[in-house]
Order: C-alpha cells, then sequence, then structure tokens
C-alpha cells in the first residue's frame, strides 16, 4: 500500500499525492494519520525540477544551429521528505529529449 503525502500550497489549501512508501517503514497509526505532512510547499517541491528543465532547455537552445522545437519528457516523483524529484524507470535515470529542425524553405 502507497502512502500519502500532504504538499501545502502557496496561495493556500493543500493537495494530497500519493507517495512510494520508505523502505523499511511499515505504517502503524490511527486512522485520522494516514497523511504525512511534507517539509515544503508543492511549488517549492517542483522548482528543483523546474530548474532542472530549464537548464536542459538553455542548454539545447544555446547550440550553434538551435533547434526550432524542444521537447523534454521525464517523470516527476514526490517525497514527503526530498519534495519533487525525476523519477527513475528499472536502473535508469528517465530523460527524453526531442529536439526538431524544420526546414528552412529559403535554402531549398
Amino acid at each position: 500500500m502507497n502512502d500519502l503525502a500532504r504538499f501545502p500550497l502557496e496561495g493556500g489549501g493543500s493537495v494530497v499525492v500519493e507517495i512510494d512508501p520508505v523502505p523499511g517503514t511499515s505504517r502503524v497509526s490511527r486512522r485520522d494519520d494516514l497523511v504525512d505532512d511534507a517539509k515544503g510547499s508543492f511549488e517549492a517541491a517542483l522548482a528543483n525540477v523546474k530548474d532542472a528543465a530549464v537548464a536542459a532547455l538553455d542548454t539545447f537552445r544555446s547550440m550553434t544551429r538551435g533547434p526550432d522545437e524542444v521537447e523534454l519528457k521525464f517523470g516527476v516523483k514526490l517525497t514527503a521528505q526530498a519534495g519533487a524529484v525525476i523519477a527513475k524507470t528499472g536502473l535508469e535515470g528517465n530523460f527524453e529529449v526531442k529536439l526538431k529542425w524544420a526546414r528552412n524553405t529559403e535554402d531549398a
């Protein structure tokens, strides 16, 4: 069974997300204590992932002949302790990059 974590929203309110249980622990608690409070806000949790996405986009856009389109795709995993992290698949990190160049009609 997965655990639940409550992330406060900076504008007020909160969002509850399903998280993987911490290995080696088991939940033994009252029914009203089934949701862990996250260490930071939802927005703060996503800030590191956002910074990574911006850095990747900047890297690809700064190429000598930069692409017309850049698509980044990655999974985001939320934890009550660490916030948001880029999720892995199997033993590898999960980060897919798609670059597109449109043919310049003036060169044809």
